[in-house]
């Protein structure tokens, strides 16, 4: 990849942490819709923190995070990775993007949940760069 079009790394202030979900997100979603809603959104991706894979930046000086997750539930038959923005301060609200889908009941054909998985990322790591110009 030439120089030019190679991606600027992301800001120090972000750090990348995928052993499991932030507290974060589970407070964020409760003050918004409610306990009894929030434990719905997302096939339940944010009592359970079962669904995998995932990737998750959080800024501890804006107490601000990132998560890339499913957002399907698993019985549909195309499933899909959101983005999901936690701003700082409060609030939480999907990002909206590109699909980035893939099919489980054809794994090999492509987009694979992998090649999936990593768009998505990769769309996350340019929001993160454009909302740093921001905050």
């Amino acid at each position: 990849m030439p120089r030019w079009q190679a991606q600027p790394p992301l800001p120090a202030t972000w750090q990348r942490c995928d052993s499991g979900i932030l507290p974060l997100w589970w407070e964020r979603l409760c003050a918004q819709t409610g306990q009894q809603s929030a434990a719905l959104y997302a096939a339940g991706l944010f009592t359970e923190d079962r669904r995998r894979p995932i990737a998750q930046w959080f800024n501890p000086a804006f107490n601000a995070a990132l998560l890339v997750a499913p957002e399907t539930s698993p019985e549909w038959p195309v499933q899909r990775f959101g983005i999901f923005y936690a701003p700082p301060g409060s609030g939480f609200t999907r990002v909206h993007s590109a699909p980035h889908e893939w099919h489980p009941r054809e794994p090999r054909k492509s987009p694979t949940e992998h090649e999936a998985f990593l768009a998505a990322i990769a769309e996350a790591e340019r929001f993160l760069q454009v909302e740093m110009d921001f905050v």
